[in-house]
């Protein structure tokens, strides 16, 4: 069973969270084209070359979905502005219909009481930028600042809160160097440049953001628990090195205004020229950090090139996108971003679920599994938060099934089915628990 609000911190916020690509319907209201449109048109890159062009229409169907928002009890909606949407070449022109887009959605969020918790980029590059180097570029970071203007001079107003870029990681190492998200590169240079560009544009982001006078700003990292396969101290190596550069990397330049000197060890050598004087801008003070948790890895180390190591398969139960469930690695992560990076500043968990084997059967859907996971999770939350960790809210990833990258529609994370056929929506199992659990009723 799910514990309920009543056994959280005074003031403890739940959402549920989305991304545009994912759920909006790409080819409508004049959005531009992504590097992600070009990724999935690439044979073998997506389960069945799928894409965003009309993902879970909630284009139109926002309303629907944030009805259900309000019916479940959710006190926050953290959704995420598309570059190309706003900006169809990235730079220069801006769509007029996009921006209204996020006007109205945010005006929606607000009439029925909920919070709008924005993300300025969750992975869709404009594929102009991507054809002048994308984060390989450094002019990326000042071009991803004139977007932020653009978009929160017209919704900066009322959004409750704001972090620059989604999951760093994945923006820069998962996509140039394990090449398994667009742009699809697998070369340890644009790597390193990527890494750092990304860091430089959320920085960027934040400056121009308290320039428009806006507060609560944010910085959301992904985080994954690394743990060595076996009992070696070349395992224990290795486990360090991926929680260096997965989970270190980003916090570290953000609260610190350094780099891990161990991934330097790896990176440093393909790092643009006079990186260092980035630093202070990517360390732009912030008012709370995200993070987002899903799994653990066991890493073993490998012959070859840094960072020579590998994942190895691990004993857990393990969720449809194979990953194991390990509630401990969310523990572990709030205590420690409070303890070594962010001190006394609330932590949100900015995302947290699981993909699941979910099917409609006569008007249900029964995700205990699902539910089972949240609990785990939430109980994590409590135990850190009773240890006097600033954690203050609690969002599920996702609020809707939707386009998961590439896996394409295969892979359903959400509290809510779609038929992606007919976009019905049907609220599942887990979404009716949550919704006991966030009952305001005695």
């Amino acid at each position: 069973m799910l514990p309920h609000r009543s056994e959280f911190p005074e003031g403890f916020l739940f959402g549920a969270a989305t991304s545009s690509y994912q759920i909006e319907g790409h080819r409508f209201g004049g959005a531009g084209r992504t590097h992600w449109d070009d990724f999935a048109a690439t044979p073998g890159n997506v389960t069945r070359a799928e894409n965003g062009a009309t993902a879970c229409d909630h284009y139109h169907r926002w309303a629907e979905d944030f009805d259900l928002m309000q019916a479940a009890g959710f006190d926050v909606y953290r959704f995420s502005t598309s570059w190309a949407r706003v900006m169809p070449e990235g730079r220069g022109a801006v769509n007029a219909e996009g921006l209204d887009y996020y006007d109205r959605l945010v005006d929606g969020m607000l009439a029925r009481g909920l919070k709008p918790a924005a993300t300025l980029y969750h992975w869709e590059l404009p594929s102009a930028l991507a054809d002048l180097g994308g984060w390989r570029n450094r002019d990326i970071a000042n071009w991803f600042a004139d977007y932020t203007e653009v978009v929160m001079r017209r919704i900066g107003d009322r959004v409750w809160s704001a972090a620059p870029i989604n999951e760093p990681w994945c923006v820069a190492w998962l996509s140039h160097f394990l090449g398994h998200h667009a742009p699809g590169l697998r070369d340890i240079r644009a790597t390193a440049r990527a890494m750092h560009h990304v860091g430089l544009a959320h920085g960027r982001a934040i400056e121009t953001m308290r320039g428009l006078g806006m507060g609560n700003l944010g910085a959301v990292c992904n985080m994954e628990y690394a743990a060595p396969a076996d009992d070696s101290a070349a395992a224990a190596a290795a486990a360090s090195l991926y929680d260096g550069y997965y989970n270190r990397w980003f916090l570290s330049a953000m609260f610190k205004g350094e780099y891990p000197a161990d991934v330097l060890e790896g990176l440093g050598p393909h790092m643009p020229a006079g990186w260092q004087a980035d630093m202070a801008t990517i360390a732009a003070p912030v008012d709370w950090v995200g993070i987002n948790y899903y799994t653990r890895k066991l890493i073993a180390p490998a012959p070859g090139p840094w960072p020579a190591h590998r994942e190895v398969d691990g004993p857990l139960p393990k969720t449809e996108m194979g990953w194991e469930i390990y509630p401990e690695g969310l523990g572990f992560f709030l205590r420690r971003t409070a303890r070594d990076y962010s001190g006394d500043l609330p932590i949100y968990i900015t995302e947290n679920g699981m993909a699941g084997a979910d099917r409609l059967v006569a008007g249900r859907v029964e995700d205990a599994a699902r539910i089972d996971y949240l609990a785990q999770h939430l109980r994590a939350v409590q135990s850190a938060a009773a240890d006097g960790v600033p954690v203050q809210g609690y969002f599920t990833w996702s609020l809707l099934d939707n386009y998961e990258w590439a896996l394409g529609y295969e892979k359903r994370f959400g509290l809510i089915h779609v038929d992606f056929e007919t976009l019905q929506r049907t609220p599942k199992a887990s979404y009716h628990a949550l919704s006991r659990a966030l009952s305001r009723k005695a």
